[in-house]
């Protein structure tokens, strides 16, 4: 089964620490980045995968998990 592989606007907004209004704005520059590599994207989701990649919790959480 796939595990959830986007991120809401309002869980962007808790990892962060920051306003949804300005996770709001995050998300819609991810996606643009996304959009301009050819891929799909969603409306007030992001890819939970690229998000990690595009901050620095991508290695922190890595190093949590392992």
């Amino acid at each position: 089964m796939i595990k959830h592989s986007f991120l809401r606007v309002d869980e962007v907004a808790e990892i962060l620490g920051i306003s949804k209004s300005y996770a709001y704005k995050i998300v819609q520059k991810l996606n643009a980045e996304l959009k301009e590599q050819g891929f799909i994207t969603i409306a007030g989701r992001v890819n939970k995968q690229y998000f990690l990649e595009k901050t620095c919790y991508g290695a922190a959480k890595e190093k949590e998990v392992n």
